[in-house]
């Protein structure tokens, strides 16, 4: 596993009441679609609130950060499910 902080794009979809499901992302030019969310929580930095995604494309389990108050999504952590 290893952690990183690079700025992604992420189609997700906003459903009432705040919930924020990610659907599908960039990375180094390529769709990964999220075929399951692991795990969610949220943390603060300061008066920033943050939602962690922990997701699998099948081939990968990543960390995905959104950033609620600029909008953005981050990729922090990435490990490999291969051997």
């Amino acid at each position: 596993m290893y952690s990183t902080q690079i700025p992604l794009r992420v189609a997700a979809i906003f459903s009432p009441g705040g919930k924020v499901t990610p659907k599908w992302f960039e990375l180094n030019r390529r769709k990964h679609e999220v075929k399951e969310t692991t795990y969610f929580w949220q943390d603060r930095i300061g008066e920033v609130p943050r939602l962690h995604y922990a997701v699998s494309d099948g081939e990968a389990l990543y960390e995905l950060v959104y950033n609620t108050c600029d909008q953005t999504w981050t990729l922090i952590a990435l490990r490999s499910e291969r051997p």
